[in-house]
């Protein structure tokens, strides 16, 4: 993966993270709205981790966590 992207994952990362807990949310939660394992989706939170997501993961990522996928960028 280029690595001029990187920073944007670690910041949608860090994005889903703090809504999700803000929302009282666990991880495991979160990842079984969404379909996806629970090792995917602290992958996705994981601050020192470039995790790549499909855009089909970030959209259901922000529906099930009830906001517009804007506030995850």
């Amino acid at each position: 993966m280029s690595e001029k992207y990187g920073e944007y994952y670690k910041k949608i990362g860090k994005n889903i993270a703090r809504i999700r807990k803000e929302k009282n949310l666990l991880q495991e939660d979160l990842a079984n709205k969404v379909g996806i394992s629970y090792s995917y989706l602290t992958q996705i939170e994981a601050p020192n981790v470039v995790k790549k997501m499909s855009l089909e993961v970030l959209f259901d990522i922000a529906k099930a966590l009830e906001i517009d996928i804007k506030e995850l960028l």
